[in-house]
């Protein structure tokens, strides 16, 4: 960190340290949280999402709609993020796409639209309930024209519907089925975020992606069994990904802490405050969020440009297409400097929109409770130190977030292991930060319940 910024020296006396607790400990903990509901509720939930995953759209066939999938690796990637719904046109083949697309268009809008912003800041639990409803309608737009879309791409393709299935008929029917599905995909994320363990969004996409591996695992047994010469380039695409994880986690757990004074108070004999403590501000506060708005947003032009493609457009129309989709599929130079420059973005924008990242809001609280940063003069200079700082912070977190997408990204084409193209991307950081903001969730939880088994 820059070495303009006065930092208080660590405070060390009477500190109560983390220490591992035993099964005991943990168990006890768990049933007094209430730990114990909230995980078998999110397990449940799963699996009625999982279930739900596999059943099909009325009158596709299974098997050119794997074929076809398998031809595209865009197809194969949106797939893997979906749990197999979409290769195999199942009624959960959007998942929760549509409902992080809206998000980031209200997230956008409220930064623009005065009342929208209003609503948020100022609107209590209704304002945000009131932004929340206006999501999920707008999710419903989304959702019929991706689902439009999907249908009318896959639905080109004679050898997809089943004999005897009347297409007019089935592209209405096939769109209500997949917005349904994806509505009940809102729905169940909402649940888990209300009544389980973690984000319900995050969760859902981290199991979509778990239950995709075995078969991303036999495709590389399949390949490297094919060519044993490919068990070099195996070695060292897993020793990429191992080290892949580890800067994920050092870049997750990170933080700054920022040492604040406590004024002393006199009440009668005896005096309140006087102590040391800190503010830790992570240096990845966005998480994996900013991978998943970028990964969504530049996913669904692609798939429009390839419908277009296969309705064989001639002239000027033609050429446009045909250069975007030079330019911009994955793994290509131009994409990975757009899809760079989106994670940076949205670390910045996804910070601004998190309420314990404010400045003016922290520099007004610690100056209200009598708090002060050494060698900041609380109120103007505080926020302005905060601002700073919070600025620093997420340009180191957001930077390292692109650079360990890029090496993710260009590890299979460098190593020649095709079939792991899908988990090489943005899937490996997003499953592994979803593990490790859930496990924080829980931690928070359980530490809220003032255990003292966990202290020492």
């Amino acid at each position: 960190m820059p070495s303009d910024i006065p930092v208080a020296a660590p405070v060390t006396s009477n500190q109560k340290k983390f220490r591992i607790p035993n099964w005991k400990e943990l168990s006890y903990a768990i049933k007094a949280s209430g730990m114990k509901e909230r995980l078998l509720f999110t397990f449940i939930a799963l699996g009625i999402y999982r279930f739900a995953v596999q059943i099909p759209v009325w009158g596709v066939n299974a098997e050119a709609l794997q074929t076809m999938a398998g031809n595209s690796q865009l197809l194969g990637m949106l797939d893997m993020f979906s749990g197999g719904a979409l290769a195999s046109l199942s009624v959960m083949a959007l998942g929760i796409g549509p409902y992080i697309t809206s998000s980031i268009i209200m997230q956008l809008m409220t930064a623009v639209v005065p009342k929208l912003e209003e609503l948020q800041k100022d609107g209590g639990d209704q304002g945000r309930r009131q932004i929340s409803q206006i999501t999920r309608y707008l999710t419903v737009g989304i959702a019929i024209l991706q689902a439009f879309v999907v249908v009318r791409l896959f639905s080109m393709n004679p050898q997809v519907l089943l004999p005897g299935v009347d297409p007019v008929f089935f592209l209405p029917a096939a769109v209500l089925a997949l917005v349904a599905g994806a509505m009940f995909a809102v729905w169940m994320s909402e649940l888990i975020t209300e009544r389980g363990v973690g984000n319900g969004s995050s969760i859902l996409i981290f199991v979509s992606i778990i239950s995709s591996i075995p078969m991303y695992f036999q495709q590389t047994f399949e390949l490297v069994q094919a060519d044993s010469g490919r068990m070099i380039g195996l070695g060292i695409l897993l020793a990429i990904y191992a080290l892949t994880i580890t800067l994920i986690v050092l870049l997750q757990e990170a933080f700054y802490k920022v040492y604040i004074v406590q004024a002393r108070r006199q009440v009668g004999r005896k005096t309140y405050g006087g102590g040391d403590s800190f503010i830790p501000f992570k240096l990845n506060p966005s998480g994996v969020m900013p991978l998943i708005f970028t990964f969504m947003l530049l996913s669904f032009p692609n798939i429009v440009v390839d419908m277009l493609l296969n309705t064989n457009p001639t002239g000027v129309m033609f050429e446009a297409l045909r250069l975007y989709q030079t330019y911009m599929a994955p793994g290509s130079p131009v994409y990975i400097a757009v899809q760079f420059g989106l994670i940076i973005f949205f670390s910045y924008f996804y910070v601004t929109l998190v309420p314990s990242l404010q400045p003016k809001e922290i520099a007004e609280n610690l100056r209200k409770y009598g708090n002060a940063i050494p060698g900041i003069k609380p109120g103007k200079a505080t926020g302005e130190y905060l601002t700073t700082l919070i600025t620093r912070l997420t340009f180191i977190g957001a930077m390292m977030l692109g650079i360990i997408t890029l090496i993710a990204t260009s590890a299979t084409s460098l190593t020649g292991i095709s079939t792991l193209a899908g988990l090489g991307t943005t899937a490996l950081i997003i499953m592994v930060g979803v593990a490790l903001d859930t496990v924080n969730q829980v931690r928070v939880q359980l530490l809220a319940k003032r255990y003292e088994g966990f202290l020492k």
